[in-house]
């Protein structure tokens, strides 16, 4: 299967503009494709240091979701993970969350719902900060609408 390489952003609808009131005939319903990147990552890795992760996201993008599929269980009593855009992995996810189960962790902005908002007008590499040194594993996704300019939609 071959696959397809879009410069974006991508938006889809068949009605552009709003000319009436009528829906489906002549009211806008345009709206943005959410995108996602994942990368594998392990407890015992340090990826918030240089390169990071492989998830970079585009500049002015929207987060709409980041969860870790925790494949194998983190095994040290420091079993968390945050998630930023710098080494301090702190700027997405400000509080770290347990990955001690095999399961779907769901993080949130909590303070940091601005940086979801807009991630600023650089595209952004994406890093973990993972406590301890254990045997843990999963894989973590980035869902994104990319260089959404909220004030254009």
């Amino acid at each position: 299967m071959g696959i397809t390489t879009f410069s974006g952003p991508i938006r889809a609808g068949n009605i552009s503009n709003t000319t009436g009131t009528t829906l489906g005939a002549d009211v806008r319903n345009v709206g943005s494709v959410v995108m996602a990147q994942t990368a594998v990552i392990t407890q015992a890795a340090t990826i918030a240091t240089t390169p990071g992760t492989t998830i970079v996201l585009p500049a002015n993008s929207h987060i709409t979701n980041i969860q870790l599929l925790v494949t194998t269980a983190w095994t040290t009593t420091s079993n968390t993970v945050s998630v930023g855009t710098t080494s301090t992995a702190t700027e997405l996810v400000p509080t770290a969350v347990a990955a001690n189960v095999i399961s779907l962790v769901a993080f949130t902005p909590g303070a940091n719902a601005a940086n979801w908002d807009d991630t600023g007008t650089a595209d952004k590499r994406v890093y973990v900060l993972s406590n301890g040194t254990g045997s843990g594993a999963g894989t973590l996704t980035v869902r994104y609408i990319q260089a959404h300019d909220l004030a254009s939609t």
